[in-house]
């Protein structure tokens, strides 16, 4: 049976659902995106929503439109992370018995967090599409209602309702950019957006590492991915929804792709320049700015989906987004074990003024002989400029740069 289309209607009675339960967040300028963009950037701040993402919204409207058999008979989900939290505390205020599979490996404070909200988490499989299988077979077992990340009506109303935020914050708004996993967020904002201003472009954005919905896209109809990889969990997604895809189909005007690199620059900048902590998924639009700022018609809205981000993940990413950035160095290099050999060296690092943030010094590898040591730098500096500076510096004073 074909799901029923979502309409503006649906989405104005998700909102009244939500009062009082979910916020209204904020939307932040930015002037340094907007001075690259040439026009008004704002951010929408769904990092700070309840539960760290916007994924609350979508899991209460579903939740409290159940029977009251459905929810005697409890509620199963399938999540990473965030949907996980927003369906656990959404069936905690409702009253509703949760069970949550993660995958395994599944970033601990998150798994944390669902347990908080109240849900009982089970770990099972390597990703979201082998939890989702089991949260499947959990459903058909024992009755229980499995509320879908993505792929339900309800689920897409109740995300569209950051849709309706946007217009009435921003009205003046021409573009709106919407991290994209299984589609459920940007097909919900878009069927809001749409509706009330057809001119707005609503453009989404996908990791190069799961991009499934340029192929699917293509081909008219759900087409999988057979290993998404990539740091952003959130929208590490496999395959589109089917409800999503159709609306996705018909009122998204584009969905752009972006790489791990970017993603990493797009978090650093958030949290260096917004003062904002945002998971890899929710600096996705950022990243798409970052990347061709050039071809954005402004005022931009740009959707911070979640900022639910594991704080190993962060310290990895943001030295990933500092390389990347030319703002982080890290080299080997040979020295003579003696006493002094490693003094002068950082003599050299101080002078061209780079910071050290770490040291490892090694004199007991058999790869190295009796009067051999090797010593293993990471550096901070101020950009490309000042990096080449660095490394020029060191080859001028004799020291061979290891690979």
């Amino acid at each position: 049976m074909a799901a029923r289309p979502v309409s503006l209607g649906d989405v104005r009675r998700a909102r009244e659902t939500l009062s009082g339960v979910a916020r209204i967040t904020a939307l932040e300028s930015s002037r340094h995106l907007s001075g690259l963009v040439g026009a008004p950037v704002h951010l929408k701040c769904e990092n700070l929503q309840r539960t760290g993402s916007f994924k609350i919204r979508g899991a209460y409207v579903r939740i409290a439109a159940l029977t009251p058999p459905e929810r005697a008979a409890g509620v199963v989900a399938a999540s990473a992370g965030n949907h996980a939290q927003g369906v656990a505390l959404a069936a905690s205020l409702l009253g509703v018995r949760a069970t949550v599979f993660m995958p395994e490996g599944a970033p601990l404070p998150k798994v944390a967090a669902t347990r908080e909200y109240g849900a009982e988490v089970l770990a099972c499989g390597r990703g979201l599409d082998e939890a989702l299988d089991a949260a499947r077979a959990w459903a058909e077992r024992t009755g229980a209602v499995l509320v879908h990340p993505y792929d339900h009506p309800d689920i897409v109303a109740g995300q569209g309702t950051v849709g309706l935020e946007i217009l009435e914050q921003c009205p003046e708004v021409r573009t709106v950019v919407v991290a994209v996993g299984g589609g459920g967020l940007i097909a919900g904002i878009a069927v809001a957006v749409k509706a009330l201003r057809p001119d707005v472009r609503i453009v989404g954005v996908q990791a190069a590492g799961a991009a499934a919905y340029p192929p699917s896209l293509a081909a008219g109809h759900p087409v999988a991915v057979a290993r998404p990889a990539t740091m952003a969990d959130g929208i590490n997604v496999g395959r589109p929804g089917e409800v999503p895809f159709r609306i996705v189909e018909r009122l998204v005007d584009e969905v752009r792709t972006v790489s791990e690199d970017g993603i990493a620059a797009a978090l650093l900048l958030c949290l260096e320049r917004a003062k904002l902590v945002v998971e890899p998924a929710g600096a996705s639009p950022v990243a798409a700015l970052l990347a061709d700022p050039g071809s954005f018609r402004g005022p931009v809205v740009a959707v911070l989906s979640g900022g639910n981000v594991d704080p190993l993940l962060l310290q990895r990413v943001l030295r990933h987004g500092m390389a990347a950035e030319g703002r982080f160095l890290s080299l080997r290099l040979p020295l003579p074990d003696r006493p002094g050999a490693l003094a002068a060296l950082l003599e050299v690092v101080s002078a061209v003024d780079a910071n050290v943030v770490d040291v490892v010094h090694e004199r007991t590898d058999p790869r190295l002989g009796l009067t051999e040591a090797e010593v293993e730098l990471h550096l901070e500096t101020a950009g490309p400029e000042h990096r080449a500076e660095v490394l020029r510096a060191l080859r001028a004073a004799g020291y061979p740069l290891c690979p």
